[in-house]
């Protein structure tokens, strides 16, 4: 586990947000990412009938659409012990194998920091 406190403020930013994303709109999984300009992208899953996606893809579509060029850092908040493949691998096609993906349970602490790639 990272001591969140230890966290650098922007890091700790993303969590945060993805922490209150999850819990505001009742979702298993919130997220958060930060592109190359510091502008954060902030989602929860969605699952409709017709479509399924998990937060991070979901923040990283976000971000896609919204312009952003790079990533610098993502964040989910879950009760899962980490990402899928899928997840890291939306970070790393945006941001590259070495794009930071914190990896929180739902109280904010961050159990595991694993590479996009």
């Amino acid at each position: 586990m990272t001591d969140s406190n230890a966290l650098d403020p922007e890091d700790r930013k993303i969590v945060t947000l993805a922490r209150s994303a999850r819990a505001r709109n009742g979702v298993p999984e919130g997220a958060a990412v930060r592109d190359e300009t510091g502008r954060t992208y902030v989602a929860g899953t969605v699952a409709l009938e017709s479509l399924q996606l998990s937060a991070l893809r979901t923040a990283v579509a976000t971000a896609v659409a919204s312009g952003a060029k790079s990533l610098e850092a993502a964040a989910v908040v879950t009760e899962a012990e980490g990402v899928s493949a899928e997840d890291r691998a939306a970070v790393r096609d945006l941001g590259g194998p070495e794009t930071p993906v914190l990896v929180a349970g739902p109280d904010g602490v961050v159990r595991v920091t694993v590479p996009a790639g």
